[in-house]
């Protein structure tokens, strides 16, 4: 019998379990957010999102995760809308994939750490894909948030993962801030959100992916800014955490260090 793979963590909104290392570039004022002002960028957009990066996607969410899409039709009611789509973190790979295949025919745009950027060959296409780096300077943030306006003002959709780090297979919902709400407030734009469930195969010791759409989620006018993108911070967490009681299987199980456990957290 496979032994359990138990994962200890310290903090719940700083602990990184990626597997990937990568030296993160630098984010400054000469980053090029919008990718495809010509007519060639359009071109080389439309190639590499709709002709290569859209079907691997979805035979990587369909065949490899075995995902299936709960309220998907939610989304469909708004695809003449710009919106923001928040979701869980539990999958390195799966994370930049299967949102396309949750959010199909949407073009979607990403915001995402600069390490998503910063691989030799990837790296490069990763924006051409629709990755929007964090920023690292003023400058760098104006044209940021410029790139987010654009896309929602072009009827697109921005994905965020408020919990920002990865937690591979997590099953639970991880306490995030309301900052990353701040942006469908200013926008006045309706939000959605994803939960990835893990649950239990037929034939396999891995679980297959089990996503739930909820929402809209609109800000309330009669709020102020803070407190609307509080309200829709809260609205999303608490309806992800429901959702996430559908996940029946723990795959990688996670276990708060202390220091009874310190001696097994090292091994």
């Amino acid at each position: 019998m496979k032994e359990e793979k138990i994962i200890y963590y310290k903090d719940e909104l700083n602990d990184e379990f990626s597997p990937a290392k990568i030296e993160p570039r630098f984010i400054g004022d000469d980053y090029k957010y919008i990718r495809d002002k010509s007519f060639f960028d359009k071109i080389a957009r439309f190639f590499w999102y709709r002709i290569v990066f859209t079907p691997v996607a979805a035979f990587y969410s369909k065949f490899v995760l075995k995902q299936k899409v709960v309220n998907k039709k939610l989304l469909k009611k708004f695809k003449f809308t710009g919106y923001f789509l928040y979701g869980n973190h539990t999958h390195d790979l799966g994370d930049a994939l299967s949102p396309h295949f949750t959010n199909f025919p949407k073009h979607n745009y990403l915001i995402v750490h600069p390490n998503n950027v910063s691989m030799k060959v990837i790296g490069r296409l990763t924006p051409i894909l629709g990755a929007l780096p964090l920023p690292d300077t003023k400058g760098a943030y104006k044209n940021f948030i410029s790139a987010i306006n654009t896309r929602i003002k072009q009827k697109k959709c921005v994905i965020i993962y408020p919990e920002a780090h990865i937690w591979p297979y997590y099953t639970g919902i991880r306490p995030f801030g309301d900052v990353s709400f701040s942006y469908p407030v200013k926008l006045d734009v309706p939000v959605f959100c994803f939960t990835n469930t893990y649950q239990k195969r037929r034939f396999s010791k891995k679980p297959k992916v089990v996503t739930y759409v909820d929402g809209p989620f609109y800000p309330n006018p009669d709020l102020s800014p803070n407190e609307q993108r509080k309200h829709l911070r809260d609205q999303v967490y608490e309806c992800m955490c429901e959702r996430a009681k559908n996940s029946n299987i723990e795959y990688i199980k996670y276990v708060k260090a202390t220091e009874e456990n310190k001696e097994d957290s090292n091994d």
